[in-house]
């Protein structure tokens, strides 16, 4: 028998999203779709005790459960609670009670319902829950740092779960916390068909938390073009870092600030004459203000200076725009594009004033990219988490790829190469093939589009990066090399320092030190 939905909150294909949050203005019914079945629950219903001991009847540490689920209650009353079956990824089925409904989220402003899952495993509170968006059909998951694509979410709470310093109000307000940073839904409803009286009929009905309209102007935008870019520097590298950014669609706005005192010899002429969407040319560095993601491709290498003179010019250049950047964008991740990166990166950031964690340097991202390619393409296997370019930008670049490992040992698949000499030659010839390669500006264009789209869109992605080295791998000087280093829109997050053989790690160090000696000629 069909269940006693309302005619105004009955679901439908074209009204599930607007239906399923109808349910705070009504407030006197929630329609809560379990597993393999619906239950009809009143909102305000009491905290039944005598019925969970009866469906806990299974659960190790039942009362310590009942205990936690009063708090959740008190403090969260729009979840609801239900026995439903849940399936393993091995395919095992068990009984286990779920909390349903929605959590507060303020984004921008707005406030939000996010729609949550959350299994409590028979051995709570000593195990950690499972938890899941529960999307509707016109509702899309942003995958990222806390949300896979299945709608799992992650996060450290659940990482150091250990009762009684963790409980669910904890994880919960984590949770929240996690997604006022980014929200992990946007929406793509049609409301194209609908009149204007039905659709003023919508809005009034709908007064607070998530409306489709909402999450279409705030979080569907944001997925498409998330923030404002400003590229600073004119040249064949600006250029192709902006057309890069462009054609990937991640910012609402670019700002590209000419930073050549020749118009001629620049660019921003071509990119004036030959109009693009969503770009504005200016040589006034006020254009740039608000800038979520600064990229700094500008330099002054002329071939007819010594090394360390040209190295000055670029310095004195960073000196008139690194200030002007950060004044107008005091709260952007600052890209360095500009050669030789290690270095640019370093002056950047003394420069900048800015924490370390928001300034990064191109470094090896192009090449350990390229290089996971080779490697993944030839083992027919995803290497991401081993393989990677680090050190120093160039000639001294160190390939490390360390080989898969699962818990305390080696995959050992005829597909897979776990001969360390084996991975060493191979590697050695990636490499040599990358060196004869080279790089260009159009592929660093293209490296520098991918780092972007990993901050604006606050993925958490792993890149290569020239990051500060201090304390690490006995370096003792402030020098910047690359790292793998976990990338969100407060840029590094995390910095990973991969096991190295004492011949890489002596090539790191001799590096620092080549970069330390040359930064001491250096009027920065």
């Amino acid at each position: 028998m069909e269940p006693p939905i309302s005619t105004k909150s009955r679901l439908t294909p074209d009204s599930s999203l607007r239906s399923y949050y109808l349910f705070q203005e009504l407030a006197a019914e929630v329609v809560v779709v379990g597993a393999k079945k619906i239950e009809i629950l009143s909102q305000e219903m009491e905290f039944n005790e005598k019925a969970l001991i009866k469906q806990l009847g299974k659960y190790k540490f039942r009362d310590l459960t009942i205990e936690e689920l009063k708090n959740v209650h008190k403090k969260f009353p729009e979840l609801k609670s239900s026995m439903d079956i849940y399936t393993f990824s091995d395919g095992s089925q068990k009984d286990l009670l779920n909390l349903i409904g929605t959590i507060p989220v303020r984004y921008q402003g707005s406030s939000y319902n996010i729609p949550i899952r959350i299994w409590i495993l028979d051995s709570h509170p000593f195990g950690p829950p499972l938890c899941f968006l529960q999307p509707t059909s016109n509702m899309v998951i942003r995958e990222g740092k806390h949300v896979d694509l299945q709608g799992r979410i992650y996060l450290p709470y659940l990482q150091h779960w250990s009762h009684p310093k963790t409980d669910v109000v904890g994880l919960l307000h984590e949770m929240i916390t996690k997604f006022e940073e980014v929200p992990p839904l946007y929406a793509k409803p049609s409301i194209d068909g609908m009149s204007l009286a039905e659709l003023n009929t919508y809005l009034a009905d709908i007064s607070s938390g998530l409306s489709d309209i909402s999450l279409r102007s705030k979080l569907e935008a944001g997925e498409q073009r998330f923030g404002k870019v400003t590229v600073l520097g004119d040249g064949d590298l600006g250029m192709a870092c902006a057309m890069s950014i462009l054609a990937k669609e991640v910012a609402e706005k670019l700002a590209f600030i000419s930073t050549s005192e020749n118009a001629m010899k620049g660019g921003s002429l071509d990119m004036e004459i030959f109009s693009l969407p969503r770009v504005e040319i200016s040589n006034d560095f006020s254009n740039s203000a608000g800038s979520n993601v600064v990229i700094i491709t500008a330099n002054t290498w002329s071939g007819e200076e010594s090394y360390l003179k040209a190295l000055q010019s670029n310095v004195d250049l960073f000196r008139k725009i690194i200030p002007n950047a950060v004044r107008y964008s005091p709260n952007c991740v600052l890209i360095i594009a500009s050669q030789p990166v290690d270095v640019m990166t370093y002056v950047g950031w003394k420069l900048s004033g800015f924490s370390s964690h928001r300034v990064i340097g191109t470094g090896c991202n192009l090449n350990t990219q390229r290089f996971q390619s080779v490697l993944r393409k030839h083992l027919k296997s995803s290497i991401e988490k081993e393989a990677w370019i680090i050190g120093e930008h160039g000639e001294n670049e160190v390939a490390v790829w360390q080989g898969p490992e699962v818990g305390g040992g080696r995959i050992r698949s005829p597909d897979i190469i776990t001969d360390h000499d084996s991975r060493k030659q191979l590697a050695y010839r990636v490499v040599k093939g990358l060196k004869e390669k080279g790089q260009r500006s159009w592929s660093v264009g293209l490296s520098v589009a991918d780092l972007t789209e990993t901050i604006l869109r606050n993925l958490g992605r792993p890149h290569s990066v020239s990051t500060l080295m201090k304390n690490r791998y006995e370096i003792s000087g402030e020098v910047f090399l690359s790292l793998p280093c976990m990338l969100t829109m407060a840029g590094v997050e995390n910095v990973t320092a991969p096991m190295l053989s004492q011949d890489e790690e002596a090539k790191l160090r001799s590096s620092a030190a080549t970069l330390q000696s040359l930064l001491q000629q250096l009027k920065i």
